[in-house]
C-alpha cells in the first residue's frame, strides 16, 4: 500500500539552495531514514512530505485512508497539562497506554506538570509521547496506514528509552520516514536510506551501512570520471591546436571553450575534505580535576541526585557518565566544570587545569549576529584568521555572512563546538553532544577525540559515540551513587545483560574511586618500536608491578592507530595484486611477500591488542 508519493520536490533558503527535484515514495512496512549534513535541508524536506510547509516546486500526494502522524522539532506543546498534550480528551480505556508511554519516556512522574513549566528535554520528550499515542498500541486494523514522520526522536532520551523506542518503531506496520543522528538506530530500524548531498537526493537500499557503501562507491565513480573527463579534453585540445593542414584560421571559439573544460574544476565536495579539529592544547599536570565526598540537591526538601562522589580525573582521562534521565548527570558535570557549588564534599582543580564545557543549551548566541563576528567576538573586526578557522568548520564563505538565525539547529551546534575548541581547553567535558550534529560532524568529533592529548568527560546517551570515545563509565544509578566501571560502555551494557537489569549497574563489577583515588589492579609491560616507529606492547617482558587504566588507555589508542594504518597498507597492498599484469611475476611475487607480512604484523598487533583488553577487566 503506498501511503506517500512526491515527485520534483525543491526548497531553499535566503541565499542557497536546499534541494532540488527530490522523488520518493514510501509504503506500509517501510523505514526509511534520511541523512545529509547540517543545512541540507532534511527538517525542511520532512514539513513538506508531511503538508506543513509547501514546496517551491513539486507535489506531494498521499495515498486514500493515508493517516499521518509527525514528531516536528518546531512543534509547540498546547497550554495545560503534560497529560493534557499527550492524548487530548483520550478515552479512559487508553490511559494505561499514555501512562505507559510516559513511564518508558522517563517522565510519568510529570504527567500532571503543565507544559509551560518544562525543559527543553523534557518538553521534546513529552511530543514524542504524543506522536506515539497517536499512532495507538499496534495490532488494529489500520496499523498499515500510519505514516510515522519523526525529526530526531532520540534527542534527550536515556540509552533505557532508545532501546525501548527502537523495539516500538520496529514493530510498527505502516510507514516510517526518520531523520536521526543514532548509528544504532538507522542500522537496525531503516530499509532506505535518502541521502541529502549538494541539492540532490540519492536512494540506498539497505540500512546505515549501504548508505556509507553507497556513498564510497559515488566518490570513487566521481574521482573516476573526473580523470576521463580531463584526459578526453585535453586530447580534444590539442587536436583543435594543431589544426587540418588546409585549415588556414584555428576555431578559436572551440578552443577556448576546451580549455575551460580543462582547466575547469569537478563539482566541489559537499565539504572540503575533513573537518581538521585539531588545535594546539596547553600541557596538563598530574593534578587535573578532584572530586571529595561531593553531593548535591536542589533544595533541602529535594531528593539527593548524588551523594559521597570521589573522583580523580587522569590527565588522558576518557570518561563517560550514563546513568537514567533526571539521574543528575548533568548536574554532576556542571560541578566538575566549577559551574556549580556542591552542597556537601569539595571540587579540587589542578593549576594547569584549562577547563571548557560544551552542554547541551551551548554558548548564548544572538539570531542577528553574522556567524564571522560571533567567532570575532565584541570589540574587534573579523580578518582573515576568522575566516580560515571557520573553513576548517566547514562554514563557506556564503555561511559565514549569514545570521545565526537562519543557520539549522546543526549548524548551530557546530557553531558552539567551535567556539568551544577554539578556547584551547586541555580538559573539555561535554554534556550530550551528538544532539543535532549530523553524521559527518560526529565522526570528525570522534576522530579528534582519539587523538586529542587532553582529559575528556562526556556525558551522552549516543551508544555508538560512547563506545568510540571512552574507555569507562560512571553510573549514576537509583541509589544515588556515582560508581566507576572499567571498559566503557559495552562492558556496563554486557553487565546489565547479564544480570537481567535494565534500571541500573547494581549486578556489575564496580571499580570505585574513593579516597585517594586507588584504581583496580592491572599488570605492566614493556613499549616496543613497531616496524613504521609507533609503540606497540611487548608481550614477551614478565609481568610485574600493576598499571594505571590510564596507561593502558593509551596504550590501547597506540595500538589501534597501529591498526588502522597496517590495514589501511593492506588494503592498498590487495588492490595493487588486482592491477598488475598477470604475466608480471616478479612483481607479483613482491606484492604477495609484503602482503603476507602485513598480515602477519596486524594478526600479531591483535593478539597484543587482546592481552592489554583482559588485563584492563582484570
Amino acid at each position: 500500500m503506498i501511503l506517500l508519493d512526491a515527485t520534483g520536490l525543491t526548497a531553499s533558503r535566503p541565499g542557497r539552495k536546499l534541494f532540488g527535484d527530490v522523488s520518493v515514495t514510501v509504503s506500509n512496512n517501510d523505514r526509511l531514514g534520511l541523512v545529509g549534513i547540517n543545512g541540507t535541508g532534511k527538517s525542511t524536506l520532512l514539513r513538506v512530505l508531511a503538508g506543513k510547509t509547501e514546496a517551491e516546486e513539486g507535489t506531494v500526494r498521499r495515498g486514500r485512508g493515508t493517516r499521518l502522524v509527525m514528531l516536528d522539532q518546531a512543534d509547540d506543546l498546547p497550554e495545560g497539562t503534560v497529560r493534557e498534550a499527550v492524548a487530548p480528551g483520550s478515552h479512559p480505556e487508553r490511559e494505561w497506554e499514555v501512562d505507559a508511554i510516559l513511564d518508558r519516556l522517563g517522565i510519568a512522574e510529570l504527567a500532571e506538570a503543565r507544559t509551560d513549566r518544562l525543559s527543553g528535554g523534557q518538553a521534546k520528550r513529552v511530543a514524542l509521547a504524543r506522536a506515539l499515542v497517536e499512532v495507538g498500541p499496534g495490532g488494529g486494523p489500520d496499523d498499515d496506514s500510519v505514516l510515522l514522520i519523526l525529526d530526531e526522536p532520540t534527542n534527550h532520551l536515556d540509552i533505557d528509552a532508545i532501546a525501548w523506542l527502537e523495539d516500538r518503531l520496529a514493530s510498527h506496520r505502516g510507514g516510517l520516514i526518520l531523520v536521526t543522528h543514532d548509528r544504532h538506530v538507522l542500522d537496525r530500524l531503516t530499509t532506505r536510506i535518502l541521502e541529502l548531498d549538494r541539492g540532490k537526493a540519492y536512494i540506498h537500499e539497505g540500512g546505515y551501512s549501504s548508505y556509507l557503501e553507497g556513498r564510497q562507491e559515488r566518490d570513487d565513480q566521481s574521482a573516476t570520471a573526473e580523470s576521463v573527463r580531463k584526459n578526453l579534453a585535453k586530447k580534444e585540445l590539442a587536436w583543435l591546436r594543431r589544426g587540418a593542414p588546409a585549415r588556414t584560421a584555428k576555431p578559436k571559439a572551440h578552443i577556448a571553450s576546451a580549455t575551460a573544460i580543462v582547466n575547469g574544476r569537478a563539482e566541489a565536495p559537499a565539504r572540503r575534505g575533513e573537518m581538521p579539529l585539531h588545535m594546539e592544547t596547553p600541557r596538563l599536570g598530574d593534578q587535573v580535576v578532584e572530586l571529595h565526598g561531593v553531593g548535591h540537591q536542589f533544595g533541602p526538601d529535594a531528593p539527593w541526585l548524588f551523594r559521597g562522589v570521589d573522583l580523580m580525573l587522569d590527565p588522558r582521562e576518557r570518561l563517560g557518565v550514563v546513568g537514567p534521565n533526571g539521574a543528575g548527570k548533568t548536574t554532576l558535570l556542571q560541578v566538575m566544570a566549577g559551574r556549580l557549588d556542591p552542597i556537601e564534599g569539595r571540587r579540587v582543580a589542578g593549576s594547569t587545569v584549562k577547563l571548557a564545557i560544551w552542554d547541551q543549551l551551548g554558548s548564548d548566541l544572538d539570531p542577528n549576529v553574522r556567524v564571522r563576528d560571533a567567532i570575532a567576538g565584541p570589540g574587534r573586526q573579523a580578518d582573515w584568521s576568522d575566516s580560515a578557522l571557520l573553513e576548517r568548520f566547514w562554514f563557506d564563505g556564503d555561511a559565514q555572512w549569514a545570521p545565526i538565525g537562519t543557520l539549522s539547529g546543526g549548524e548551530r551546534r557546530r557553531l558552539q563546538l567551535l567556539l568551544t575548541l577554539a578556547a584551547r581547553p586541555n580538559v573539555l567535558l561535554l554534556d550530550e553532544p551528538t544532539n543535532d550534529l549530523d553524521l559527518d560532524s560526529l565522526r570528525a568529533l570522534e576522530d579528534f577525540l582519539d587523538d586529542w592529548p587532553g582529559a575528556l568527560v562526556v556525558v551522552s546517551h549516543d551508544r555508538a559515540f560512547l563506545e568510540r570515545t571512552v574507555a569507562d563509565v560512571i553510573v549514576i544509578d537509583a541509589d544515588h551513587d556515582a560508581d566507576r566501571i572499567a571498559g566503557g560502555y559495552a562492558a556496563w551494557e554486557a553487565a546489565r545483560r547479564k544480570s537481567g537489569s535494565t534500571a541500573s549497574a547494581s549486578a556489575t563489577t564496580r571499580m570505585r574511586q574513593k579516597g585517594s583515588g586507588t584504581k583496580a589492579p592491572t599488570a605492566r609491560a614493556a613499549v616496543a618500536k613497531g616496524s613504521a616507529g609507533d609503540p606497540v606492547v611487548s608481550s614477551s617482558v614478565a609481568l610485574a608491578k600493576p598499571r594505571s587504566p590510564s596507561t593502558l588507555r593509551h596504550l590501547t589508542k597506540e595500538i589501534e592507530k597501529r591498526l588502522r594504518k597496517l590495514e589501511k597498507q593492506r588494503d592498498r597492498l590487495a588492490v595493487d595484486v588486482t592491477t598488475i599484469d598477470g604475466s608480471d611475476h616478479q612483481r607479483l611475487a613482491e606484492v604477495g611477500r609484503d602482503l603476507a607480512g602485513v598480515e602477519a604484523e596486524i594478526s600479531a598487533i591483535e593478539e597484543e591488542w587482546l592481552a592489554l583488553a583482559e588485563e584492563a577487566e582484570r
